[in-house]
């Protein structure tokens, strides 16, 4: 198999993409329980994420009730994520689908039970599950839905609250869609995300970073190996999104059929590539291990 991108590719695509590079990126600064949290140009902001269902593939995050999903929420804070992202539904193609009212009744005294310790985001497609969760504080919309786009962004306005817009066009990302095709997939996630920003922007959300969807489920991505190629050709070249002005959030992807048994260190290699891509905030599971593979890129001045 023919590499998916080489030392040199990356030189080249460096290069070639000069202006992609310094074009300014406007930062997305939240209200925090312990100061300003700042998404853009500085230290890579971590996110971790607490699952309340028992669907999710990443055993280590499921939470089996509310108070679990405080306490979980409250360690990874401690181990240093500045945000933690909360979600009531597996994302998983084959999970089993979560009403509404079952989701706020999970992720309601979740949120207001975490929002003292760290920034609550709140994974989401259903504007009532929207309202209720930004009303019970949640400083972030992780918007993983198309289908309600407009009122969703109408409610992140009214709560002043700062969107997570994650690539897709199906109601919601459970309902398998495809990649963009090409060789090349960053001109079209270049103008999928660029007229739902300015579509943002008109109803007032003013705080958006763009995710390009490395985590959820694509029908034309069953193989593993093809799936990983895929992701590390978006994580390097992360910086090519820059002429958007927003900042981008990678979820750090996880593959059995390469890491096998060593599965919980996937993360820790795909944050180098995302890193040295350009990525802003990571979602991820593993919040220990991560820290301190930022803070080694960091002191060895690895960019």
């Amino acid at each position: 198999m023919a590499p998916v991108i080489t030392l040199a590719d990356l030189a080249s695509l460096q290069v070639e993409h000069a202006d992609a590079w310094r074009a300014p990126v406007t930062p997305v600064v939240l209200d925090g329980p312990h100061g300003s949290v700042s998404i853009g140009d500085g230290p890579v902001t971590l996110m971790g994420c607490v699952n309340l269902s028992r669907d999710s593939t990443y055993r280590e995050s499921v939470a089996v009730s509310p108070a679990d999903a405080v306490r979980m929420g409250r360690i990874q804070s401690a181990q240093g994520a500045a945000i933690i992202d909360l979600g009531a539904e597996s994302s998983n193609a084959k999970a089993v689908r979560v009403g509404a009212d079952d989701q706020v009744r999970t992720l309601v005294p979740a949120i207001e039970g975490l929002v003292e310790h760290a920034v609550v985001s709140v994974e989401t497609y259903d504007p009532r599950v929207v309202k209720a969760c930004l009303a019970a504080g949640a400083g972030i919309l992780n918007m993983t839905g198309r289908e309600h786009e407009d009122e969703m962004l109408t409610l992140a306005a009214e709560h002043d609250a700062a969107v997570v817009m994650c690539f897709g066009d199906a109601a919601n990302v459970r309902e398998p869609t495809d990649v963009p095709p090409d060789a090349d997939p960053i001109p079209a996630l270049l103008d999928h995300f660029g007229a739902r920003l300015e579509r943002a922007r008109s109803l007032g959300v003013d705080r958006v970073v763009i995710d390009p969807g490395m985590g959820f489920h694509y029908g034309n991505l069953l193989d593993p190996v093809g799936r990983a190629n895929h992701q590390t050709k978006v994580l390097t070249q992360t910086f090519r999104l820059r002429p958007l002005g927003a900042p981008v959030c990678n979820v750090l992807p996880h593959n059995y059929d390469i890491f096998g048994d060593e599965f919980r260190k996937a993360e820790g290699f795909f944050a180098v590539l995302a890193v040295l891509g350009g990525a802003h905030l990571l979602r991820i599971h593993e919040v220990p291990h991560l820290r301190v593979v930022l803070n080694a890129l960091s002191t060895l001045e690895v960019r």
